[in-house]
């Protein structure tokens, strides 16, 4: 399909990837040379290194409302949940561990827990209702006498719906066990205080909040203790080997810092409601929500065509990046796994687009983009 000559490209596809704020970007250009010594080395060219490392675990741990000590960098949000899951198993040693998850979470989760299955875990893949949210009660429920850690993401990247993370921490407190989520998503979008939140681990990836791709950082409590996921020389207070990367890390420290004015991220929600009325008025019926309605990313709006694949509306739309499920498995043409524990109909979840906006997202650029929906959605095929 030839793209239209001239036509304006439009980025919808923010929870796959941010582009680096120029904050970011600036605070990179001024460590690409200097400081080039080793974090870990006792002579001034470390010590430099070393200043600019622990001031971007300070930028962390200010957006997260904890102690700069309990920030461990990462490669990325994939690396922070292996470590977190791994982590505490392998802490733990018991022979009879047990897991609860939800069905929803990203593969980064979701596959972990399949390997530590291998390795004689039971893992308990909770239930969620229509609007993607687990029950409390159900957490509650799956807790048996071996369960080590309860792991539920804090916002869903799919259809962007927010889990109740301190009702399903006051359960976990109750009966003394760890409990982790992945904010991958949320942090940088909405509120993520880690006391507000009750959570012993918490995962955040650089490449979602605007930060360098490759850089991520993992919330370990003062009182939680993993086994290493790399193992060698005491970096990271022990808890992670490998010389601290200067470069990734001021990235996801000025990105962090430059969070702080964005949380709420009010005038995007805007522009998204604006998004939503106007399908609404182009097809009415024929576009349904897929997410909360209100416990929802102020950015994301996943919806569905009915009766026509969210994949070919996409084919006819080549200057629109969106995604019509997870940007890590978006090459299945299969009904999204996080649709199907929604219990979302076929006819409707094959139409399933994901739109998420960012802070630079238009409202000339939203227009635009339901007049090429419009066009793209009739010359569509209907669904055998």
């Amino acid at each position: 399909m030839q793209k239209p000559v001239g036509a304006p490209r439009i980025y919808l596809d923010f929870n796959a990837s941010t582009p680096l704020a120029p904050e970011v970007a600036d605070a990179m250009r001024s460590v690409l040379a200097e400081p080039f010594g080793n974090p870990s080395s006792g002579h001034w060219a470390g010590e430099q290194a070393k200043s600019a490392v622990e001031k971007a675990r300070a930028q962390v741990a200010a957006l997260l409302d904890c102690r700069p000590n309990e920030i461990v960098f990462t490669s990325g949000g994939s690396e922070s949940n292996n470590h977190a899951l791994k982590g505490v198993f392998f802490a733990k040693g018991q022979a009879k561990a047990h897991f609860i998850t939800t069905q929803v979470e990203h593969p980064a989760i979701i596959n972990p827990c399949r390997f530590l299955e291998r390795l004689g875990a039971t893992v308990s893949y909770l239930p969620v209702d229509g609007y993607g949210r687990v029950d409390p009660d159900d957490v509650r429920r799956a807790i048996t006498p071996e369960t080590i850690l309860i792991s539920v993401m804090h916002a869903n990247n799919e259809v962007g719906t927010i889990q109740p993370i301190p009702d399903i921490a006051h359960i976990a407190r109750e009966h003394g066990i760890l409990f982790h989520t992945d904010a991958a998503q949320s942090v940088g979008k909405v509120a993520v205080r880690t006391d507000e939140l009750g959570v012993d681990l918490l995962s955040v990836a650089g490449h979602k909040l605007y930060g360098p791709k490759g850089v991520g950082a993992l919330f370990v409590r003062e009182h939680v203790r993993l086994e290493p996921l790399i193992h060698g020389a005491s970096h990271e207070l022990g808890r992670r080997a490998g010389t601290e990367n200067a470069l990734l890390d001021v990235g996801l420290g000025a990105a962090c810092a430059t969070a702080q004015s964005w949380l709420g991220m009010e005038s995007v929600r805007q522009i998204r409601d604006l998004f939503w009325n106007l399908l609404q008025g182009a097809f009415e019926d024929r576009v349904t929500l897929n997410g909360h309605p209100t416990e929802r990313l102020p950015n994301t709006l996943n919806v569905s065509f009915v009766g026509r694949a969210g994949s070919e509306i996409l084919a006819r739309m080549e200057n629109v990046a969106a995604s019509t499920g997870s940007a890590c498995h978006s090459g299945s043409v299969e009904l999204s796994p996080v649709l199907q524990a929604m219990k979302i109909p076929p006819q409707i979840g094959m139409g399933a687009i994901r739109f998420s906006l960012g802070r630079t997202t238009t409202r000339e650029e939203i227009e635009s983009a339901v007049a090429l929906l419009t066009k793209a959605v009739a010359q569509s095929h209907a669904l055998a």
